[in-house]
């Protein structure tokens, strides 16, 4: 039998782990914690978020913006932000680049410098930005130094948010390597939980992540470790970008909530701004002529709004009835065919066959 009240007695024990075995019974009588956001529905506090987007999308400058609204108590992208101290760290741009950006940043808030007493900052760059060190014959990751006076700091600051940018400054490790993956996750997430702030972590996508329209990087433990993942990406249509100032951010992963949700973005005067809201004609336009993966949700969309049986899929009968890869990005001109054919053309078949 378990002694649950021995176990409850080694919590006061210093040298023993905080976590402890207890019974559920513990809980009666104790009030249901609410959930806190940083930012509702989109950033979780207490646990960290993973925001994607390739090089130039301006996911620095997105994050830039949502520090600077957490500092002024003010919205990000017309949603409600938890003000509180924040702190962005950044191993690519030096001090004079955060300036200048904070500097149209502000501008768009219509504050000043003086104002942002709640935001601190600090640049890496050209520095050795490495949080953890990788012990290769072991595999395992210990903090190190700039670890500790990170955590030591977020101690004094007591923050709602701390970005850092970006992951590949500042692991060590193979983003290929599951297990490297959850662990360094893993000690950001402790920082989250002790100084009971957000971590929103900034990363590259790999190529594979831009052409599939996931804006995954590396391991799936990336996407699978963090409790909320962003992609920022552009606006493409066919081989072509339309407007070079419009993105798009989208919700990818939501423990806590839905996902799916997209932010439709242009950069104007240094800054991103929220387009007006679309409706659902203009959506479905927009994805109509959006990226490849886009593409792929499109199709997905159309057998899903003609009510096919599970395990059934639309297929091309002009094409001996196959499917090339379920789920899959499609070449724009086929799915344009697709959708152009005539009604004896598209016939609706077992995956098993579609996909034989």
């Amino acid at each position: 039998m378990v002694n649950f009240a021995a176990e409850k007695a080694k919590r006061a024990d210093p040298k023993a782990r905080k976590s402890q075995f207890f019974t559920a019974t513990m809980l009666d009588g104790k009030e249901v914690p609410a959930r806190n956001w940083l930012v509702p529905g989109l950033i979780p506090s207490g646990t960290v978020t993973l925001l994607t987007g390739d090089g130039g999308t301006g996911k620095s400058l997105l994050a830039l913006q949502l520090a600077t609204a957490c500092a002024l108590g003010k919205p990000w992208l017309g949603k409600t932000v938890a003000g509180g101290r924040a702190l962005f760290v950044s191993a690519e741009d030096d001090e004079d680049e955060l300036h200048r950006r904070l500097a149209d940043v502000l501008d768009a808030e219509e504050a000043s410098f003086a104002d942002l007493d709640q935001l601190a900052l600090r640049s890496l760059a050209g520095e050795d930005a490495l949080l953890t060190e990788l012990d290769t014959r072991t595999g395992k990751q210990k903090a190190t130094d700039l670890f500790g006076e990170l955590d030591a700091f977020l101690t004094d600051l007591a923050p709602a948010l701390v970005v850092l940018d970006t992951l590949a400054d500042l692991f060590p490790g193979n983003e290929n390597d599951r297990a490297q993956a959850r662990q360094f996750i893993g000690m950001l997430h402790g920082l989250a939980i002790r100084h009971d702030c957000a971590v929103v972590l900034l990363a590259h996508p790999s190529l594979s992540g831009i052409q599939n329209g996931t804006g995954m990087s590396g391991s799936t433990g990336w996407h699978n470790s963090v409790r909320s993942r962003l992609y920022l990406e552009r606006v493409i249509q066919g081989d072509d970008e339309p407007n070079p100032d419009a993105r798009v951010l989208r919700t990818m992963k939501a423990n806590y909530g839905p996902t799916g949700a997209e932010i439709a973005l242009t950069w104007r005067n240094g800054v991103f701004v929220a387009d007006e809201p679309e409706t659902g004609l203009d959506r479905s336009a927009r994805h109509s002529r959006a990226t490849p993966r886009s593409l792929g949700g499109l199709w997905g969309d159309l057998s899903r709004s003609l009510a096919l049986p599970v395990g059934f899929a639309l297929v091309d009968a002009d094409r001996g009835g196959r499917l090339s890869a379920m789920g899959g990005a499609r070449p724009l001109w086929w799915l344009q065919k697709a959708i152009h054919l005539p009604a004896p053309a598209l016939a609706c078949a077992p995956v098993s066959q579609a996909c034989g």
